[in-house]
């Protein structure tokens, strides 16, 4: 499909068509124009409800669609199923609109067809949906599913699966340590304050790694992981000298670009390097050292709907190793006496408490100090996990 603007749902069925193609991120996909906002809505409520969305069209269609097609109908059954705010004939009608593009005509009869049936019988549709298993209902991964509800209990990872499917919320943090809403709709570089570079956008989950480091003014502090760079904007505003890590190049210049907008380009250090402070006299260890590690991203689901179709367990075993090899490099970088704080933006024990474990059987000099997570059916927040290990000695 071409993109041609003037109709958001033909913007919607490009993104859905390449990231069901390439699995690219969605995100950068999206169009920039007055109707970013509504596009992001439709894209990532269809990728969210991606199983019952199946389940649904799969009664509707004789043969399942690809390309084009599969992509307009799922971003027509995603508005009449999905987004009450739609009316009922702009969600058919726009579709179709968007579908008349398309170089085969029969994609535009295909798809008034099926969004006109599924209107007709979406209250027994609906049903079905509702008696299917919880991992299809609220769109997960079976394996995913099964170890919420094995560690949380059916009725809270049901719970916790529901509020994955809502909406984000996007949050604005601002150096005095406040955390503010965003209006619904309003792009973050309209918010006032923008360009003078007064907020990053972070959730308030992400305080429980702030806390647990706490840095205070004049302390060294390597951020080992640091794009796109929010923890490290909230380390420098409270006067620490911040040494900041990102190995990956093109993470690099998107952390050297927001700090240049918030304006601590010149305050904080970039490096690609997980090492020593190099001094006069000779390499100098950290007070406090932050790894913000790569994950699994089971907490942001909500935030980022398509990191649930790349979870699978391999993938988790590969997260942890990784992990594990950062958190070795950087125990290296800690100071007699100071602090290593571990995060991550998981809820898998794998990636959070059962690390800290073999962190701490393989490196005899940390003690373990505090440990906090946020599960987000409970807090309100993205789920995170932070620990704060001593160095002794």
């Amino acid at each position: 499909m071409s993109v041609r603007r003037g109709n958001s749902r033909r913007d919607a069925a490009f993104v859905l068509s390449r990231w069901l193609a390439t699995k690219d991120f969605p995100s950068a996909l999206l169009p920039d124009g007055p109707d970013r906002a509504f596009v992001q809505d439709v894209v990532y409520t269809a990728i969210r409800r991606l199983r019952p969305l199946r389940l649904v069209l799969g009664e509707l269609v004789r043969q399942w669609p690809k390309g084009e097609l599969e992509a307009l109908l799922y971003v027509g059954a995603a508005q009449i199923l999905y987004m009450p705010d739609v009316p009922d004939f702009a969600a058919v009608n726009e579709t179709v609109e968007a579908a008349k593009v398309c170089e085969n005509p029969s994609v535009a009869r295909v798809v008034n067809g099926v969004l006109r049936n599924l209107l007709r019988r979406r209250d027994e549709l609906m049903d079905m949906v509702a008696a299917a298993p919880m991992e299809v209902r609220e769109s997960l991964p079976g394996e995913l599913a099964r170890r919420w509800v094995s560690r949380f209990g059916a009725d809270e990872a049901e719970r916790l699966a529901k509020w994955h499917n809502e909406p984000a919320e996007t949050y604005l943090a601002y150096s005095d340590g406040r955390f503010e809403k965003l209006a619904r709709g309003m792009r973050v570089d309209q918010a006032e304050g923008f360009a003078e570079g007064t907020f990053i956008v972070q959730d308030p989950g992400t305080r429980l790694a702030m806390e647990l480091l706490d840095p205070r003014p004049g302390e060294e502090v390597f951020d080992a992981c640091a794009a796109p760079g929010g923890k490290t904007a909230q380390i420098a505003w409270r006067g620490a000298a911040v040494t900041a890590c990102e190995v990956n190049p093109k993470r690099r210049r998107r952390l050297e670009e927001n700090l240049k907008r918030l304006g601590l380009a010149g305050k904080v250090r970039v490096t690609d390097v997980i090492a020593a402070r190099e001094t006069s006299d000779g390499a100098k260890p950290f007070a406090k050292v932050l790894v913000d590690a790569p994950c699994s991203n089971t907490g942001v689901l909500r935030r980022r709907p398509d990191v649930r179709w790349n979870w699978n367990l391999e993938r988790l075993a590969m997260l942890v190793k990784l992990q594990a090899q950062i958190l070795d490099q950087a125990a290296a970088l800690v100071a007699p006496g100071g602090v290593l704080v571990y995060s991550t933006c998981s809820n898998e024990p794998e990636e959070n408490a059962l690390q800290v474990d073999a962190f701490l059987a393989r490196h005899a000099g940390f003690e373990m100090v505090d440990s906090r997570e946020s599960v987000p059916s409970e807090t309100g927040f993205d789920g995170a996990f932070a620990a704060l290990l001593r160095r002794n000695g």
